[in-house]
């Protein structure tokens, strides 16, 4: 089946864009519990069957939506290839300082991470592509920045995690937007580069018989819904925000680091001292700051 015309999307939002984008980033807020869960399998064994378990469901996601077409055309191109590997590189750090943030009581810091992602955004936008960044976005990035600090001063160190976590993210972000292949084909693009590295590690510890998979009936149940719970958001997120405004998804992507936070706090019961309670409302007021600006704009 050959892939259908694409049509200009229109500024505007639409119900079922609306629908889709809210799932997905309440699934992802969600996902905390998921990898709590997992606890006790070794992160890059939970990062291995991430990729491998995406690979089926992305691709019967692919062919149900007859869009296959990219893909294979993608696969015969060695740049196309190269810039997947590049995006396919970020996105299985950012999986996995996440997971392990998760597993290691850390989940405020993941939390922090992905609330700095917009204005992270905004200034590798003015630092690469010589955007220009209005007052209010400068104000706000700067609150960032002083956040931040705060919390390297508590803790006596920088927050790795959080700071990780954005520019993985970030450079993922830029680089996407660059890949000249669909949102849905270009991530079953980095599954597929990324499947023999995590087939070819499973198969090592298996061999060294320190595979969590197999071994315990419960955590192999979870690693099964591995494929689900990493394609499905993320390509119903994909196909959500075509159909709405940059300004409406700009306020839903704070959905999934605020259940992060509630997560962390009240049902993983990670500690909330004085420096976070200084940095996060700074946090929350530079993107009051900055959604602000962006709604005007519009």
């Amino acid at each position: 089946m050959s892939d259908p015309v694409p049509t200009p999307p229109k500024n505007e939002d639409s119900p079922k864009g609306l629908v889709l984008a809210v799932t997905a980033y309440l699934m992802w807020g969600f996902l905390p519990l998921y990898m709590k869960a997992l606890a006790d399998v070794p992160v890059l064994e939970v990062l291995a069957h991430r990729v491998l378990w995406s690979v089926p469901v992305a691709g019967a996601i692919l062919i149900w939506l007859g869009r296959t077409r990219d893909l294979q055309t993608a696969l015969r191109s060695p740049r196309m290839i190269g810039m997947a590997a590049l995006t396919a590189g970020l996105i299985s750090v950012n999986w996995g300082i996440y997971v392990w943030s998760i597993q290691s009581g850390q989940a405020l810091e993941a939390a922090l991470g992905y609330y700095i992602n917009p204005l992270f955004s905004i200034f590798l936008g003015r630092v690469l592509l010589g955007e220009r960044m209005s007052r209010a976005q400068g104000a706000a990035i700067a609150l960032a920045a002083l956040a931040v600090a705060v919390l390297t001063w508590e803790a006596g160190r920088v927050p790795v995690i959080a700071l990780g976590l954005t520019v993985s993210w970030g450079f993922y972000a830029y680089l996407k937007k660059r890949l000249p292949l669909g949102p849905n084909q270009g991530f079953m693009l980095e599954v597929l580069i990324l499947s023999p590295l995590a087939a070819g590690w499973l198969v090592w510890i298996g061999a060294q018989g320190t595979m969590v998979f197999g071994a315990d009936a419960w955590l192999t149940a979870l690693l099964l819904c591995a494929g689900v719970v990493t394609a499905v958001p993320l390509m119903i997120y994909a196909n959500g925000a075509k159909l709405l405004r940059l300004s409406t998804i700009g306020i839903l992507q704070y959905i999934a680091p605020t259940m992060i936070f509630l997560t962390a706090v009240l049902v993983f019961d990670e500690p909330f001292g004085m420096a976070r309670a200084v940095a996060f409302p700074m946090i929350w007021a530079a993107l009051v700051i900055y959604t602000g600006s962006m709604i005007r704009r519009k």
